[in-house]
């Protein structure tokens, strides 16, 4: 898996400005130390350092081994040329680090660490020494009695530098994670949110589904019936025409093929508007249940095609089930296709569906009473997903739709 890159920009830009200071202090000269001369090799590895920068490792072990090539790049100068003047700026860019890879345990024993070398490095730095000798003496000639020990000031001075840039790097670090823990706060609360929203469509959905549960009843039990009963009727009078048989007979028998009809419609509709629970079932199992129950409802022929890689949470499952069912029912109803093609995918964490049919097709910008096509249009941007529908006259209706698969939420 690569590294990523910097996601928290304004860590990189205070990296950036620390290095800038880095090169700045590595190529000028400085007054009093005319023994320190420019090194090449500090700048070129005080480049490599901040280029580093750019991505930060994943692994523990690429971690580790980061970490050990910054330390590196610090060391070298001074192991070659016994100088580096970059070490302060240096230490806190690999603290800075060191806080986006690491827990707070590695966080403190990177910055200990390099605080420690640091403060070696300047104990025993000759060319130090002679700088603060020389400005003691610049002191000594003009403000400051003979009887001052230079050995005893060097080392206070030592003692306060250090302990001054000490506290520097732990303010700097405590800052540092100052920021890094609102950020994680905010994203945190960032997918909070988004599983609220989630809970909130999957109880939406359910209560959705309850009263297309409850519409469903009211249909089979109302309008089924009656329909049920005319039909008889209708049948029993077609038994006993009277004198004028034949026309009787021919207008008894188109409406009971009428009444036939919305009956079967209505059964349809009932189907469609009915709940199936998918608990206990893959979404491939309860896809085919559906196809079948559309197969013996209908004359069209039905091709579909499964493969999913990928597990499927409930509340996509049950949208999907819903969604094939709403583009089936619309394309027995309206295109008066003779064969209708349903494919299911998922690929890369994504759950493609295609339903496509022969059927007459129409002109999608006259169609404003598409209830069905609307349906599924609003559940598929419910899961943050996207419909896609290309239809011509003549020339059939193709329907894609593409949802993300979220991560299953903890139960």
């Amino acid at each position: 898996m690569p590294a990523p890159s910097r996601p928290f920009r304004l860590l990189l830009y205070l990296e950036w400005l620390l290095l800038g200071m880095a090169l700045v202090t590595a190529v000028m000269p400085v007054p009093l130390q005319p023994f320190i001369q420019f090194s090449a090799l500090e700048l070129l590895c005080t480049v490599g350092l901040g280029m580093m920068g750019l991505r930060l490792p994943s692994q523990t072990l690429s971690k580790i081994l980061y970490t050990a090539l910054e330390f590196g790049l610090m060391l070298l100068p001074i192991l070659v040329t016994g100088q580096n003047r970059t070490i302060p700026i240096l230490v806190m860019l690999i603290a800075i680090r060191s806080s986006q890879m690491f827990k707070p345990l590695g966080q403190l024993i990177v910055v200990c660490l390099a605080f420690t070398l640091a403060v070696l490095f300047f104990n025993k730095s000759g060319p130090m020494d002679q700088f603060m000798t020389s400005v003691l003496n610049s002191v000594r000639d003009t403000n400051t009695p003979q009887s001052l020990s230079s050995e005893n000031t060097i080392l206070l001075l030592k003692f306060h530098g250090g302990l001054s840039f000490g506290l520097v790097l732990t303010s700097v670090m405590l800052l540092v994670n100052h920021l890094l823990a609102e950020r994680q706060s905010r994203k945190d609360l960032a997918t909070a949110h988004e599983q609220l929203q989630r809970y909130a469509a999957q109880i939406e959905n359910q209560a959705t589904l309850q009263e297309r549960n409850r519409i469903a009843r009211e249909i089979h039990d109302a309008l089924g019936h009656t329909l049920t009963a005319q039909s008889i009727q209708l049948e029993n009078a077609l038994l006993f025409c009277p004198a004028e048989a034949e026309k009787t007979q021919m207008f008894l028998t188109q409406a009971k093929q009428l009444c036939s009809k919305s009956l079967q419609e209505v059964r349809q509709s009932v189907s469609t508007l009915r709940s199936r629970s998918t608990k206990g079932q893959t979404l491939e199992q309860a896809i085919t249940t559906a196809v079948q129950e559309f197969q013996q409802s209908s004359a069209v022929q039905l091709d579909y095609l499964f493969d999913l890689n990928a597990a499927v949470p409930a509340e996509v499952s049950i949208v999907v089930c819903r969604i094939i069912q709403e583009a089936l029912v619309n394309t027995y109803k309206h295109s008066s296709a003779t064969r209708v093609k349903v494919q299911l995918r998922s690929i890369d964490r994504e759950l493609i569906l295609v339903v496509a049919d022969n059927g007459c097709g129409f002109d999608p910008s006259l169609n404003r009473t598409g209830f069905g096509l609307q349906g599924i249009r609003e559940r598929t941007m419910a899961l943050g997903g996207q419909f896609t529908l290309i239809a011509q006259p003549n020339h059939g209706c193709y329907i894609t739709v593409s949802i993300p698969l979220p991560d299953l939420l903890p139960g």
